[in-house]
């Protein structure tokens, strides 16, 4: 049996919680909180935009910390899951492979590639995995794209447009402090840059112009170049005023032979859905086929239950899968960071 201390009982820690209930082979052995109420298994305060909310928790068999050092004296600990501010996880993921720990550190892996390069640094000379938590390719209509992308029945690649677009997060402290959370493009578009990463491989540079507010980029349009000047990638990410829609997101994504599309909005008084569904067709042919998704369950907890069989799996595999591989998580940051320097400079940006 794998045991994993989460670190951190907000929102993400609730989350990686109930996945863990689900699968076999791996279990929170322990937890750490400066809270003492959530020490003591009231997590009713923890809140999110998805998911159960949080309540009583039976905490009679999991070991309880106020600090990571404290849990990370715990021999029986094998797994530190950091759900921190990003601020905090390098000096967290450094402790934990000092501790002769593996890490699965929820995204983003760090703000900055100087910090992701010191942690996948360390990783290396203590010989310990780093898994980071980008779920969206397990979440089921992205599962979808990257199924039919991978068959390779419908040829090549050629561009995609992608978009992720919050209200306004009034509720979340320090969100537009660059260094602690990042804004929009570090929180919510390094999702969609992990994607953009793993489907197109690394872009070469891209131009961004958007908005600023207090140096953080607000919102972005995005265009991305990559070494084959026929594949042509989008994105629009950011904050809106309008606190009626919450959260969207959406992708285009075109292949030789087929186009892949879903759009999801969440509105005040309900959540609206283009499916998803891919738009087949060959050449000269003019009836095109269109097959849609078939989600059996809409339980945004099951990526996350598939998050965690991915971590037991890297674990007993000895090497993280493809989806949790630091560096591919490095890449995003480094994605993000360029599109921040586009937007300031008003310039193409080199990526690297």
């Amino acid at each position: 049996m794998i045991n994993v201390g989460i670190v951190g009982v907000g929102f993400m820690g609730w989350i990686h919680y109930l996945a863990y209930l689900k699968v076999s082979g791996i279990r929170v052995g322990a937890i750490v909180s400066r809270d003492a109420a959530k020490r003591a298994g009231d997590w009713t305060s923890i809140k999110g935009n998805f998911g159960p909310p949080g309540r009583r928790v039976d905490l009679s068999d999991v070991k309880v910390y106020e600090t990571l050092e404290e849990m990370l004296s715990d021999s029986d600990v094998d797994v530190v899951d950091l759900c921190l501010p990003p601020q905090m996880h390098l000096s967290a993921i450094e402790k934990s492979f000092a501790a002769s720990k593996h890490v699965f550190c929820e995204k983003p892996l760090a703000l900055s590639t100087v910090e992701c390069d010191r942690a996948i640094a360390t990783s290396e000379k203590t010989q310990r995995h780093l898994m980071v938590g980008h779920v969206l390719p397990w979440f089921a209509e992205f599962r979808f794209a990257v199924d039919a992308i991978e068959s390779g029945k419908y040829g090549r690649l050629t561009g995609g447009v992608f978009k992720r677009i919050v209200s306004d997060p009034r509720w979340l402290e320090d969100y537009w402090a660059r260094q602690k959370v990042g804004g929009p493009l570090f929180d919510l578009h390094v999702h969609d840059a992990h994607l953009i990463r793993i489907l197109f491989g690394m872009p070469s540079q891209c131009f961004s112009s958007g908005r600023l507010r207090d140096g953080v980029a607000e919102f972005a349009h995005s265009i991305f170049q990559f070494s084959d000047p026929n594949v042509t990638v989008s994105s629009t990410t950011g904050a809106i005023d309008q606190q009626g829609r919450p959260f969207c997101h959406a992708y285009e994504i075109y292949l030789e032979k087929a186009t892949l599309q879903f759009e999801m909005s969440v509105y005040s008084d309900g959540v609206e859905k283009i499916e998803a569904k891919l738009i087949a067709s060959d050449d000269g042919e003019e009836n095109a086929l269109v097959q849609r998704a078939v989600i059996e369950d809409d339980d945004p907890v099951d990526a996350f239950v598939t998050e965690v069989q991915e971590v037991r799996d890297s674990i007993v595999n000895g090497k993280p899968s493809n989806v949790l591989d630091g560096t591919l998580a490095r890449d995003a940051v480094a994605i993000c960071q360029a599109q921040e320097a586009s937007i300031k400079s008003r310039a193409v940006v080199a990526i690297s």
